[in-house]
């Protein structure tokens, strides 16, 4: 079987590119522009061309902070409304039987990210893996995560969770047009990071999702994300709220406001909701009874996930990029205390001889970063392992340089041997002094389950599968090892820990727990998104000027070096092969 860069969709033909190790195709819609009267609404179908499309280029992203779609220096992708595309990646060589597929779903909170980004481009996985790599772009901030639908008219609806159903839109085109470029529609793994972890446990509770995909991976994943109608509806309002529109009259004005208006009014309310709630995240799928019957962490807990194998797993120091960055997790003991107050009068004393140290700066990023990411995937890991294949895992490598800056093994630095990114210049940086034999070492443990994973549902034999009996989990470092129900202690601690609730339980929908939010006007254009803070700028003094790129990058905001984007980007798009 060989494919050329002329591929025929259910949609039309595309044109893609042919690089040294594979062919790519970029920006590919997987459903019509959602703007003017399809503003929030559920994805409709594409329209067909006649003409042959430009697929070597990326177009828009998603309408977000100017930070999340920064490709390299003085480079900003385009944003717009019509941005529900996915870009595709193939090897170059021939193959007798159709190839494993594995569909990457970004990170970013569910705020910000695009699929152009470099490290995402799936050029090594592809090409030294032999499968096909699908990255996509779906709806965020109020666009994919608000619920207006209680403003719906008979005459102009509008439908909830837009991102996720992105999300299956980008799928079920994968099931039509994936055998065109050499892909098997029966051997889908969809994996993602952070937010696009969460999508993928989101997804498995999805009932519509149903045999769209075949295995799923999870890469810190926080899992208890999810809302009530209630929480949704409370939300909403206040975004209205932000935007100075009356309830009465929001089923037209939603549809005429400027779209960053839009975005900015919903992360200002977002950041006050935050500050009141630690813990509580507002932009997150809701369950809304009909695409979404439960929020996923309930979903894994009751046992209707479906029966899929599922790698999850965390890093070791989540909370340390953020607690450096950004302000929005609970890794300060007073906001701690509050996300655990919902949990008893006793829960949040016993963190002080759990976490040692604590209430240390170090103990309490640690307790932070277990609380918002660790704590809700060990309830996965619980769930599902009673019905389906879980493997768990937990990312303990860090590069000399994050042990210098005191980052560690901390969020998102997994993307990097999961996309091979160590064979990128920018990666040296991190490995100076020494630690790249052991970046390479840990980059081969990843690619090697992850992709034995994808080809047969199965990572490699040493990795034993999850149970509660042993709560066996791979230690992914320089060298790896398993062990036995790992941090026991502070696994117990977090027993039955559920997030704070925006409503509480039974309110109706529309009712409110806390206080409007305060006015934020003469804001400039970067406040008021949530992770705002990530920017050269405000890594000043905290770090080289490399290290601040290479951790933009690994958060969403992707700063090239110059050097390397002349080198490899094509005229206003970021090019698709790695230096390996």
């Amino acid at each position: 079987m060989s494919v050329t860069e002329q591929i025929t969709t259910t949609d039309g033909i595309v044109q893609g590119g042919r690089g040294r190790r594979v062919m790519y195709w970029r920006s590919l819609p997987y459903a019509a522009p959602p703007v003017g009267d399809l503003r929030f609404r559920a994805p409709q179908p594409v329209q067909p061309w006649t003409d042959v499309r430009d697929a070597t280029y990326f177009r828009a992203a998603g309408i977000q902070p100017r930070f999340g779609v920064r490709l390299g220096p003085r480079k900003l992708q385009e944003m717009s409304e019509d941005s529900l595309t996915l870009n595709v990646v193939a090897p170059v060589t021939p193959t007798v039987r159709p190839r494993p597929v594995m569909v990457f779903i970004h990170g970013g909170g569910y705020l910000f990210g695009t699929s152009a980004l470099r490290l995402y481009s799936g050029v090594q996985l592809a090409a030294d893996g032999d499968v096909i790599v699908v990255s996509i772009n779906y709806r965020l901030g109020a666009f994919g995560y608000a619920d207006f639908s209680e403003f719906s008219t008979p005459d102009s609806p509008y439908e909830s969770n837009l991102g996720l159903r992105d999300q299956i839109a980008a799928l079920r085109w994968v099931q039509r047009n994936i055998a065109e470029f050499g892909g098997d529609p029966d051997n889908v793994t969809i994996f993602g990071e952070s937010a696009g972890a969460h999508a993928v446990l989101t997804l498995l509770a999805t009932p519509s999702a149903a045999g769209l995909f075949h295995r799923g991976i999870a890469q810190s994943p926080p899992a208890d994300w999810g809302l009530t109608v209630a929480e949704a509806g409370t939300f909403a309002r206040r975004v209205l709220d932000q935007l100075g529109i009356a309830p009465q009259n929001a089923n037209r004005a939603l549809r005429e406001v400027d779209p960053h208006d839009i975005r900015r009014a919903f992360n200002r309310a977002s950041n006050a909701t935050m500050a009141e709630y630690p813990g509580f995240f507002p932009a997150a799928p809701v369950a809304d009874g009909d695409l979404l019957p439960r929020t996923p962490i309930d979903a894994f807990a009751e046992g209707h996930s479906h029966p899929v194998p599922l790698i999850i797993g965390t890093c070791r120091n989540e909370g340390a990029l953020f607690n450096r960055f950004t302000d929005t997790l609970p890794t300060r003991p007073e906001r701690l205390k509050r996300a655990l107050s919902v949990a008893g009068p006793d829960r949040y004393p016993r963190v002080f001889y759990t976490y040692p140290g604590f209430p240390g700066e170090a103990a309490a990023i640690r307790a932070g970063g277990d609380y918002f990411f660790w704590r809700p995937s060990l309830e996965v890991m619980e769930g599902h392992s009673r019905h389906a294949p879980t493997y768990a895992y937990r990312y303990d490598f860090a590069p000399r340089l994050l042990q210098l800056y005191k980052l560690g093994a901390t969020h998102a630095t997994d993307l990097i041997p999961t996309f091979g990114a160590v064979y990128e210049p920018w990666s040296r940086a991190l490995t100076v002094g020494g630690s790249r034999r052991g970046l390479l070492a840990v980059t081969r443990q990843f690619q090697d389950n992850w992709l034995n994973f994808a080809r047969t549902g199965e990572p490699l034999p040493v990795w034993p599968r999850y149970s509660e009996a042993d709560r066996a989990t791979l230690i992914i470092d320089d060298p790896g090892r398993v062990d036995t129900d790992p941090d026991s202690a502070q696994r117990k601690l977090w027993a039955g820990v559920r997030a704070p609730q925006l409503v509480p339980a039974g309110a109706a929908r529309g009712a409110t727990a806390i206080p409007p939010a305060e006015s934020h006007e003469g804001e400039s254009e970067e406040d008021g998104s949530l992770l705002g803070k990530i920017s050269p700028e405000n890594a000043e003094g905290r770090g080289t000027e490399i290290t601040a790129t290479v951790l933009q990058k690994l958060a969403g905001s992707a700063e090239e070096s110059a050097a390397d984007a002349e080198r490899k980007a094509e005229p206003g798009n970021a090019g698709p092969e790695t230096a390996g």
